[in-house]
């Protein structure tokens, strides 16, 4: 099923971030970035940059666009939502279920009670508008479980997972519903955003930069990618592909989201992530709690790499680009010349590549560019990040390093508030205070996890050639 031909009607765009050259005959851009090549027939059925499905040969070209980041789809049908059911996982939020239930009318609903206190009850119910069924787990098994529960009573062709936290806005499940005309794809999710996006310090910065946030551009969830899963708080999947795959890892009780994720993606199906439909979450905005959340969400590295080995590296660069960074970071002449004939090396091979192509020098300049720029933030946030420990010890050893660390720690504090300011409302300094404790907790959850498995796989870098 999940190499089937996409339908008659079905449409594609190239993203806006794609670059062509050479006629529109070669297309770079995606994530992770690539060339691609198209025959003069493919490049003659793209236009002006849209491609719809009305025979085979399109089908073929159209797949291949999705598939390489490059084009983003355009469903012409969408499924009915009365072939949703509702799964809402619960323990003790009875609060939170009485308020998103009655956003849920006309649907189908299972709510799974995991052993909250004192039990909930369909009376409790009664005057929501969607149809309830209410299970039950005598004592608390996780949230993964008490999906699956609910997966395994559900009888409709999709579920849709929602936590009793979320509030789903208008128009949420059929924004979604259309991916799924495309046959392969398995798993649908939405933009996750503040349910309360005023209040405290901790609220605003939250409501720019909670970890459910993945952002307003559309895109394919793939590992390694910006978006390289998208959260169990709310997702739309096939049934029976999720089934298949055997639900939730129930042995789980952090990061089970980006491990579905990343089990369908290694079976072959594709995964979107549709921005335009909206889930508000109720986020924690005491401190305690929220620092509690961070440093737990930290402890899921180790049990992800012990299962999905060499795709949850801090840093995931070419040893070029590390050594370019490296000598710069030394702040010496020596250094210097050195980081620049790293990025002169990049810039030759890279070179080879587009040989092919209109001004192959400078595309290839502006690539290893890139690559040296997203290299540095890559770098900063891991030694800020997952690698505090170590950077402590060595601010603590070095004054040279105690300065650098501090350039650092400010430089990327601010590069993150640039990039998410519209949101939060935050100054700088305000933005980089609680970018940092973010980081100290996460940092934490995630050494704590990997010295509690004995397993440091999940602090290994990846550096290729």
């Amino acid at each position: 099923m999940h190499h089937a031909r996409l339908p008659d009607g079905f449409g594609i765009r190239i993203d806006p971030r794609v670059r062509a050259y050479s006629g529109g005959r070669v297309l770079i851009g995606g994530s992770p970035m690539r060339m691609l090549k198209l025959a003069p027939s493919a490049v003659e059925m793209i236009g002006d940059g849209y491609l719809e499905v009305v025979d085979a040969q399109t089908a073929v070209v159209a797949r291949r666009l999705l598939d390489s980041g490059v084009a983003n789809p355009r469903p012409m049908s969408t499924p009915s939502p009365h072939e949703v059911t509702v799964v809402v996982p619960l323990r003790d939020n009875v609060e939170g279920i009485a308020r998103l239930v009655p956003a849920l009318r006309g649907l189908e609903v299972i709510v799974v009670d995991d052993g909250s206190s004192t039990p909930l009850e369909l009376p409790d119910l009664f005057d929501a508008a969607a149809h309830v069924t209410l299970l039950r787990h005598e004592n608390p098994r996780g949230p993964a479980a008490a999906r699956n529960t609910g997966l395994r009573s559900a009888q409709t062709p999709f579920v849709a997972f929602l936590d009793s936290d979320v509030v789903p806005r208008t128009g949420w499940l059929e924004r979604m519903l259309g991916h799924f005309s495309d046959p392969a794809v398995a798993l649908v999710a939405p933009r996750i955003v503040a349910l309360e996006p005023e209040g405290s310090m901790l609220a605003r910065y939250e409501h720019a930069r909670s970890s459910l946030d993945l952002g307003r551009k559309e895109a394919a969830v793939r590992s390694g990618s910006p978006v390289s899963y998208v959260p169990s708080a709310a997702m739309l999947v096939r049934r029976e592909v999720l089934v298949e795959a055997g639900g939730f890892d129930e042995s789980m009780h952090v990061a089970e989201d980006v491990d579905l994720c990343w089990r369908l993606q290694e079976s072959g199906w594709r995964l979107r992530y549709e921005p335009v439909a909206h889930v508000a979450h109720d986020h924690r905005v005491s401190f305690g709690r929220w620092f509690t959340r961070r440093r737990f969400y930290g402890t899921g590295a180790a049990p992800l790499a012990a299962r999905h080995e060499g795709m949850v590296p801090p840093i995931a660069m070419s040893k070029w680009t590390l050594f370019a960074l490296l000598a710069a970071a030394t702040c010496t002449r020596i250094g210097l010349l050195g980081g620049v004939a790293a990025l002169g090396v990049t810039v030759l091979r890279l070179r080879r590549i587009f040989v092919e192509l209109d001004q192959p020098t400078r595309i290839a300049a502006i690539l290893a560019t890139r690559g040296f720029v997203g290299g540095a933030w890559q770098l900063a946030s891991a030694v800020c990040r997952h690698y505090w420990p170590i950077t402590l010890l060595a601010v603590l050893a070095s004054r040279r390093i105690r300065r650098l660390t501090l350039v650092i720690g400010v430089a990327e504090g601010i590069a993150d508030w640039s990039t998410h300011r519209e949101a939060g409302g935050l100054g700088p300094v305000r933005h980089t205070v609680f970018k940092r404790l973010d980081d100290l907790a996460y940092g934490a959850g995630l050494w704590q996890g990997a010295i509690r498995a004995r397993d440091l796989r999940a602090l290994e870098p990846r550096i290729g050639n």
